[in-house]
């Protein structure tokens, strides 16, 4: 599996160290670097990240501030000069805690950690979505109430930073779940993600043109990533 990584470190000379290890496990991508926390809660709402590698001691807000003020945190392998946080950094469910300097054996330790952890993750959801999707709908809660929401009656699902809304026929329901999360419990034969904030019943497709597609009215952006993997698709069901 790949797991994708955010480096948040104040000091280039660790996130360059981090990076060259990185680069000798084929599985680990750094997605980005940070020197400072509120960078990185920008970068938590755009991407899908797995795992932290977080420094404590950095200006303005600490790793572990900044670790406590965060809703659904990846797993966090933490990085410092002082061991002195050691306790308080597994108090709040870290990975590992490596002190500067460490090996890349060390890092390796850390980071095999955090693997076993995602592996064990992964099966469990297969397992639950397997069974979740042996229906044609799918229950979310959203303002207080649980709703019962049929797959035929989704059109869209937009990405908002911690939560999705779900636009559905005659109603929008706001819920707190990921796009990675609803992804895996969408049917994959009627579902297509075609940018990071957007999710397409393919039943519900008016048109394509050019970067967008048209779904009763609404122009849907179709993301630099995942053009060429969605016209693949559309172009298979192209007449001759």
């Amino acid at each position: 599996m790949e797991i994708k990584a955010l480096i948040i470190d104040d000091e280039p000379l660790a996130q360059d160290v981090i990076k060259q290890y990185a680069q000798k496990l084929p599985d680990l991508t750094i997605a980005a670097t940070c020197s400072e926390a509120i960078c990185a809660h920008k970068i938590l709402q755009e991407q899908e990240i797995d795992l932290l590698f977080l420094d404590i001691n950095m200006p303005k807000l600490s790793g572990i501030s900044f670790l406590r003020n965060l809703k659904n945190p990846p797993l966090v392998i933490f990085t410092t000069a002082y061991s002195e946080y050691a306790l308080e950094g597994f108090e709040l469910n870290a990975i590992d805690y490596l002190k500067k300097p460490f090996s890349f054996e060390r890092f390796c330790k850390a980071y095999y950690r955090a693997e076993e952890q995602l592996l064990l993750r992964e099966n469990a959801t297969k397992a639950n979505v397997a069974d979740k999707k042996a229906g044609d709908f799918l229950f979310v809660k959203s303002n207080k109430k649980t709703y019962k929401v049929k797959y035929e009656d989704i059109f869209y699902i937009e990405g908002l930073g911690d939560y999705i809304k779900l636009h559905i026929k005659d109603n929008k329901l706001v819920t707190n779940l990921s796009m990675k999360k609803i992804i895996d419990l969408l049917p994959e034969d009627q579902f297509y993600r075609i940018h990071k904030s957007f999710i397409i019943s393919l039943d519900k497709i008016d048109s394509v043109e050019g970067n967008l597609v048209s779904i009763k009215g609404n122009k849907l952006p179709i993301g630099n990533s995942f053009r060429q993997d969605f016209t693949e698709f559309i172009n298979r069901f192209l007449a001759d």
